[in-house]
């Protein structure tokens, strides 16, 4: 909820002036109920009749039927678990993307296209960046590595933890002191998919088997790669890799935001947005 804006501008903004702008007619905002009140009177407010939009909350207590997991816990579920949530308020195809990433406006525009070419439903898509692109110059970064096959369908992402950047290299820790190299050109997932209404149903399978194993825990999570893993490795579903002439950007730590406020600015320069994103509610 930071201003990043000249007039006090999210990256939530940004996110959904793009994606309006590409072609999508609904956002639906997964929060959790004690910001809900709050957080939903800000964007109406902001936004207006600018798009459409929905409010869902993810809450622990929201498992299938049936389902156990320890009542101690107080962390939600993770990223796939907050897809779920919105179900009941999506149709059709949809894009998933965290609140606080920038991904830039032809991103959107990718994703669009390949709702129109596909009809299948169940070929997904996961937007992929250069590594390089990626990272933070105040620490290190987590970030999922994408392995495709010759026609381009992913074959796994594998969460990859603690990358950092030296002069000469791009390095991550492997276990005992050791450390593995990563090509600056890796391509990544920085969590913005493209998914049709049948990985509903498909998670919600995935969700319970997750929750009879590691239900128990107090910090497990249930990750949105996890589940595509899974999907394919079961030719329940297929996944194409597509890449973005945009650049990523975004808050990992706080010294990131001078960094994201100067390209913020650089955009709106260039013609990108107007200064004042919002003012009359048109695009």
């Amino acid at each position: 909820m930071d201003p990043f804006g000249p007039n006090g501008e999210t990256i939530i903004d940004y996110s959904i002036y793009d994606a309006k702008k590409a072609g999508f007619e609904k956002v639906v905002f997964v929060v959790r109920k004690f910001f809900r009140k709050d957080f939903e009177s800000y964007f109406r407010k902001r936004i207006g009749d600018a798009i459409e939009m929905e409010f869902v909350e993810q809450e622990i207590y929201k498992v299938p039927a049936g389902s156990k997991y320890l009542a101690a816990r107080e962390k939600p579920w993770g990223t796939a678990h907050a897809v779920m949530m919105g179900a009941e308020k999506i149709d059709g195809p949809f894009a998933v993307i965290n609140a606080d990433d920038y991904y830039g406006v032809e991103s959107y525009a990718t994703l669009i296209n390949f709702f129109k070419k596909n009809k299948k439903q169940n070929q997904f898509a996961v937007v992929a960046y250069l590594l390089k692109n990626t990272l933070s110059d105040h620490g290190t970064v987590n970030r999922g590595v994408c392995a495709k096959d010759s026609k381009g369908y992913l074959t796994d992402i594998v969460e990859t933890l603690k990358i950092a950047e030296t002069k000469s290299k791009i390095t991550y820790p492997t276990g005992d002191s050791e450390t593995a190299v990563l090509s600056p050109d890796t391509l990544v997932s920085m969590n913005m998919f493209g998914f049709t209404p049948s990985y509903f149903k498909m998670t919600t399978t995935y969700f319970k088997k997750f929750l009879k194993e590691e239900g128990s825990e107090l910090k497990s999570e249930f990750f949105i790669p996890l589940t595509l893993d899974m999907m394919i490795a079961e030719k329940k579903a297929k996944v194409k890799v597509l890449t973005s002439p945009s650049s990523w950007f975004g808050v990992t730590y706080k010294e990131d935001k001078p960094h994201v406020v100067k390209k913020i600015n650089k955009l709106i320069k260039d013609g990108v947005y107007p200064e004042n994103l919002w003012e009359g509610q048109a695009l």
